[in-house]
């Protein structure tokens, strides 16, 4: 909103400083420092009014350290993230870009989603209390897992929808003859699509924006892959229908990536801070791929209008550390369903649009663990229990961060060294764009 005002000022009455608001890097200061402000300053405001409302967590007894103490920690914490990531964004972004509307929209809508799922337990703990009965936490207390599963496939589909079909959403190619070149590579041009010509390090080269389903594939000579080969197959003409495999796979991995951060949300801090980091890493990528002069020296491809994002990635990074100030341990908020399937279906969505979502195994190294260690143990245990009798297990306990638990580590070191790994594997994932 300020982005739109200050720049009809400067148009119209060339005020001093409204040109500021054109400069990409100064907004993207500005959206991380007002949620650095908002998570920290109005946080605590939020904080005490949950307490107020009588909002906390019910902790359910696993025989865990320090787990007695987190009873009544208030929790929809995530409030604070959303409302961090939220306001810079409508206030410094560019509201016309399509990528930006597709965030918001994401931001706000699981955040919804876990919103509900939030208010349904304590709602169930509320009228237990009522009823002077002791409450014991059960998963059947929030929203239905099939509702939430629905709310998480129709995102899927709204996302997938629209990075495929809508005209705005494109990348630009270097052409050496004509743009209709283009063509034997599988592409098509965009609409109204016209001769885009650039001078980078000195020399003038020729661009041309293209409608293909492209993303970039980790250690494979020039990070390509398209979609449509998945049903090329099939004979000729099946790239036509390249879409529905496109929004399948779209679907698969919001849901994957946020349920991945739900069940990472289990320690101080754990989830908040490997989310922050990550951020960083997408906003590497984001900033790289927007920029034409960057992502020619890197040798990536160019989304034009990708850069706008940068301020969204901004204040998602800054509303997840801000929010650390309160959360980590010990915690006086938990985030909550409301943050953490907000947070994971954040980070997936921002790596589709940026066309790096076969990295996320890499940079989201903690969540998949997280993900495939639950997966483990229920299936194991379901597995020896129908052949042996005795349901058995893997790990002494899951999600992982549980099992290190359980052996005697405190969970202000797994946090810590799970924020650790993070690091690492998200430089990994920004070193393969450059090994071939």
């Amino acid at each position: 909103m300020l982005y739109h005002l200050f720049t009809w000022l400067d148009k119209h009455f060339e005020i001093p400083g409204a040109g500021l608001f054109q400069f990409l890097t100064f907004r993207i200061a500005m959206a991380v420092l007002l949620s650095l402000i908002i998570a920290t300053v109005y946080g605590k405001r939020i904080i005490l009014l949950l307490q107020k409302k009588q909002i906390g967590e019910s902790v359910r007894d696993l025989g865990l350290e320090g787990q007695a103490q987190k009873k009544g920690t208030p929790t929809m914490g995530g409030i604070i993230i959303l409302l961090s990531i939220l306001i810079p964004t409508l206030l410094f972004a560019n509201l016309d870009k399509v990528y930006i509307r597709l965030m918001v929209l994401c931001t706000v809508w699981l955040g919804v989603i876990g919103f509900l799922d939030d208010l349904f337990k304590i709602r169930a703990r509320q009228a237990a209390k009522a009823k002077g009965e002791t409450y014991k936490k059960k998963d059947s207390d929030g929203l239905a897992g099939i509702s939430k599963i629905i709310g998480q496939v129709g995102l899927g589909i709204i996302i997938g929808t629209t990075l495929y079909f809508s005209n705005a959403v494109t990348v630009e190619r270097e052409v050496f003859t004509s743009p209709q070149a283009q063509l034997q590579r599988g592409e098509k041009l965009a609409k109204d699509s016209n001769i885009i010509i650039r001078k980078i390090n000195g020399i003038q080269k020729r661009f041309v924006k293209v409608k293909t389903p492209i993303t970039t594939i980790p250690f494979i000579k020039n990070h390509e892959f398209n979609y449509s080969k998945l049903i090329t197959w099939m004979g000729k003409g099946a790239e036509d229908y390249t879409w529905t495999v496109y929004i399948i796979i779209v679907t698969l991995i919001i849901t994957a990536v946020s349920n991945g951060a739900n069940l990472t949300d289990g320690l101080d801090g754990l989830a908040a801070g490997v989310s922050a980091i990550i951020g960083i890493g997408i906003g590497v990528f984001v900033y790289v791929s927007g920029n034409y002069i960057f992502a020619d020296y890197f040798n990536v491809m160019y989304i034009p209008n990708l850069g706008e994002l940068s301020i969204f990635v901004g204040a998602f990074v800054g509303a997840c550390i801000g929010f650390l100030w309160y959360n980590a341990y010990p915690a006086q908020v938990f985030m909550g369903d409301t943050g953490s399937l907000a947070l994971g279906g954040i980070i997936a969505s921002l790596s589709i649009i940026v066309r790096k979502e076969w990295l996320i195994p890499i940079f989201c190294g903690v969540f998949l663990v997280e993900n495939l260690s639950v997966i483990i143990q229920v299936s194991y245990f379901k597995y020896t229990k129908k052949k042996y009798g005795e349901g058995r297990r893997v790990f002494l306990m899951s999600p992982l961060h549980h099992h290190y638990q359980k052996k005697g580590f405190h969970e202000n070191k797994i946090s810590i060294r799970f924020w650790i790994i993070t690091v690492l594997l998200v430089v990994a994932s920004i070193v393969t764009l450059k090994i071939r």
